[in-house]
């Protein structure tokens, strides 16, 4: 029977994608979801879990250029670099470290703030309807400081947050533990965020998303893409191991992955890995009562239905090279120190990979005129940013207007 629906291949299966997918469906497509692994297994089963409202502010404020040697030397830093790997970083590290300055910083959270300030609305939007609402709970986004001086310098990243309209309020002294006993005595000072969230389980969200994407008549194929074919005046075709499929538009979504796709529709995309690394402390109790960021090890603890999940850490070290010892090492320290009287049954541990450009934004739109988008590159904000992404994205395809302006988001502004 004809129709003009459009089929949609949306390729890989995290937050993203799997947003993607459902807004395109809600919207009147077809939808092909596409990844070589289930749903979820990516950076989106990873992560902190946390719904980062007030995650505007990138890595490469200013200052950073002149403090990043001395991080990467010191064992107790949180950032680490496989030294193997840094030729090959180094031309992506140069750009990166470039908009280490104001003007980009300001510039740059600018942009962010546009697809994580609601970050709480568009997940409850995402879910409307959807039994995945209920790994959804608000809360408050707590920094946890040595001391009010450690909190001072941050000034700079918080004068950028009260900018776009996220004060904190500060907690100090015995009040520390009266508003979390989980906080040790080396915590002394909490700058506290309301209207966050966190997801309880970021794998179980993922794929409870996925299997109501099917239920709503969407199709989720286990598949490698091996290429992405476009000609002029005839639609894209994604093939894969499993023979080729044609479609009206392909939405690329794959994280980290995206980069050997897009050079394949011609597009040269600096994109790096960010190795993240997390601990799941299993059944722990004595823990914080909301996600919070250790200022000290630059990580955030999240209270999840397996356990205290303490994810963080930045390593350089590329796609190929497994797990690093140290990253977690310094996770174990770091949480003793800040919950001492934190008991668990077990641990397991994770590392993955957070698609990083030099500039800190995330690729948002149409390549050329191939009806190929690009969704990927969200660096820290994946989660919070992916049902947002999704519907931009899903927007785009079904000619729906946008009052955002995307030009920053460009997928070829690296030419």
């Amino acid at each position: 029977m004809p129709t003009d629906r459009k089929h949609v291949i949306v390729i890989g299966a995290g937050i993203v994608g799997v947003s993607t997918a459902i807004w395109l469906q809600r919207l009147g497509s077809d939808v092909t979801l596409l990844d070589r692994q289930d749903p979820g297994l990516g950076a989106s089963f990873g992560n902190a879990g946390l719904l980062a409202a007030c995650a505007m502010v990138p890595v490469t404020t200013p200052g950073l250029l002149a403090k990043a040697p001395r991080m990467i030397l010191d064992s107790n830093s949180p950032l680490f670099l496989r030294w193997s790997y840094l030729p090959k970083l180094a031309p992506w590290l140069f750009r990166y470290l470039k908009h280490a300055n104001d003007a980009d910083t300001q510039r740059i959270a600018a942009s962010l703030t546009d697809i994580t300030a609601d970050t709480v609305d568009q997940h409850m939007a995402l879910t409307d309807g959807l039994t995945a609402r209920e790994f959804i709970t608000c809360s408050d986004y707590v920094f946890a400081y040595g001391s009010r001086a450690e909190y001072l310098k941050d000034r700079y990243e918080w004068d950028l947050r009260a900018e776009h309209g996220f004060v904190p309020t500060l907690i100090e002294g015995p009040m520390v533990q009266e508003y979390d006993p989980g906080f040790g005595p080396k915590i002394a000072c909490l700058a506290v965020v309301k209207h966050h969230g966190f997801i309880v389980d970021p794998g179980g969200y993922i794929a409870a998303l996925a299997a109501a994407f099917q239920e709503m008549g969407g199709r989720v194929l286990k598949a490698s893409v091996q290429d992405i074919e476009t000609h002029d005046n005839l639609r894209p075709r994604v093939v894969t191991k499993a023979g080729p499929l044609d479609c009206d538009n392909i939405v690329l979504a794959s994280g980290a992955w995206s980069k050997n796709l897009m050079s394949k529709l011609g597009v040269s995309v600096p994109l790096e890995t960010e190795r993240g690394y997390h601990i799941v402390l299993k059944d722990a109790t004595g823990g914080p009562r909301a996600p919070s960021m250790i200022s000290a090890g630059k990580f955030v603890a999240t209270p999840m239905r397996a356990g205290l999940r303490c994810a963080g850490i930045v390593e350089f070290g590329g796609l190929e090279a497994g797990p690093s010892d140290a990253p977690f090492a310094l996770l174990r320290r770091q949480v003793r120190d800040a919950f001492p009287n934190l008991e668990f049954q077990g641990e397991e541990t994770w590392m993955g990979h957070r698609p990083a450009t030099p500039d800190s934004l995330p690729l948002i739109g149409q390549v050329r005129n191939t009806g190929v988008y690009t969704a990927f590159g969200h660096q820290h904000v994946g989660l919070t940013a992916g049902p947002r992404t999704g519907r931009l994205v899903a927007g785009l395809i079904m000619d729906q207007s946008s009052n955002l302006n995307l030009k920053l988001f460009d997928p070829h502004r690296f030419r």
